[in-house]
């Protein structure tokens, strides 16, 4: 079986699984239309914690634990976990998976973070070295709001290609083995446990540099790096939208998504019929007044966990490529008048029987 392929992509040499995931979000995400799909929703966006950049921490904490007890694991289970955030030297993932005490590769790619997390737990899971992983990605709201724009209380007015980042956690588990029981449970629980959903192509993303210069227009920033990465996907697997049930983006919103969609026309690569966006689907725009749509690497991770992928579980859909979208800016390069490049990484997530 060939494993390069292309000019980006690979196809995993063995089985991964998703086993279980869990999804932590915090009040306005818990009002949107898809409230009811999260694992916890809580009404104090601070978590209990002494500071936003806490309150993060508390959320990975409380999203790992939620996927391990509805796995019926240990920490101990886990052979690595993958995780980052979008704070100076992901510091959320530090204090938020300490605990855990397990390996950590801490992983940064902006909003994709979701997506280069999962590609490189299911690349360790496939080639051997893990029977078990987890990613975790976060992102806050507030504390996104303090480092890379205006403190809350500046009350700027925010222009409609703006996005709202996401409050919120998402953990998955990934397995070799299609079962959260072991080996020496009674079959019956083993079925119970079965997934069906597995992680078969990685496409890894380049940096994509249009100009953009606009940190109020990420998804401007965002839609050149998924244009690419989904044409060099369908490209390198000599694929068509035909073969999709959806392409799921991670923080586009309704601004990006018009650029995408407009983008993968112009390169011969058309998803106008299967394109989804996360950013798109966790707020009511007319309701919730969040401009464009959500963004942050917890945008993606718990849209996808507690929303899209229940759809593959049950099957009513067979092939998605998941590609999580990001904008390298920091406030250093931003103030430095510094353009805000793009990437954007993509897993295939398929059913299987």
């Amino acid at each position: 079986m060939d494993i390069q392929l292309g000019e980006g992509s690979v196809r995993l040499p063995a089985p991964v699984y998703i086993l279980q995931t869990a999804s932590v979000v915090g009040k306005k995400e818990g009002e949107g239309p898809i409230g009811d799909c999260f694992d916890m929703v809580c009404t104090d966006d601070k978590f209990g914690a002494a500071s936003w950049e806490q309150a993060e921490s508390e959320m990975q904490k409380e999203a790992l634990t939620l996927a391990l007890g509805k796995a019926g694991w240990e920490a101990d289970r886990l052979r690595y976990i993958f995780a980052g955030d979008l704070l100076g030297q992901t510091i959320a993932t530090s204090f938020g998976v300490m605990d855990f005490l397990r390996p950590l590769f801490g992983v940064y790619g902006a909003c994709s973070t979701a997506g280069e997390a999962l590609s490189l737990a299911a690349m360790i899971v496939a080639a051997g070295y893990a029977d078990c992983a987890a990613t975790v990605t976060s992102s806050h709201f507030a504390g996104a709001e303090r480092q890379f724009r205006f403190p809350i209380e500046y009350a700027s007015q925010r222009p409609l290609s703006s996005t709202w980042t996401v409050t919120g956690s998402g953990a998955y588990l990934l397995g070799a083995s299609r079962y959260c029981a072991g080996e020496d449970e009674p079959e019956a629980k083993r079925e119970q446990t079965k997934s069906h959903c597995r992680i078969t192509e990685v496409t890894t993303g380049k940096i994509v540099d249009l100009g953009i210069r606009d940190a109020l227009n990420m998804g401007a920033a965002m839609a050149p790096a998924a244009a690419d990465l989904i044409c060099t996907h369908l490209r390198d697997l000599g694929r068509t939208q035909e073969d999709y049930d959806a392409v799921i983006t991670g923080d586009l919103g309704s601004v990006g998504k018009t650029i995408l969609l407009d983008l993968c026309r112009e390169l011969g690569c058309p998803i106008d019929r299967i394109h989804e966006d996360c950013g798109m689907t966790i707020y009511d725009p007319d309701e919730q007044h969040t401009c464009a749509g959500g963004s942050g690497c917890g945008c993606s991770a718990v849209t996808m966990a507690s929303y899209f992928l229940p759809r593959i579980e049950a099957g009513k859909w067979k092939r998605v490529l998941f590609v999580p979208t990001g904008a390298l800016l920091s406030p250093v390069s931003f103030n430095e008048g510094q353009n805000v490049p793009g990437i954007a990484h993509g897993v295939v997530i398929e059913y299987e029987e």
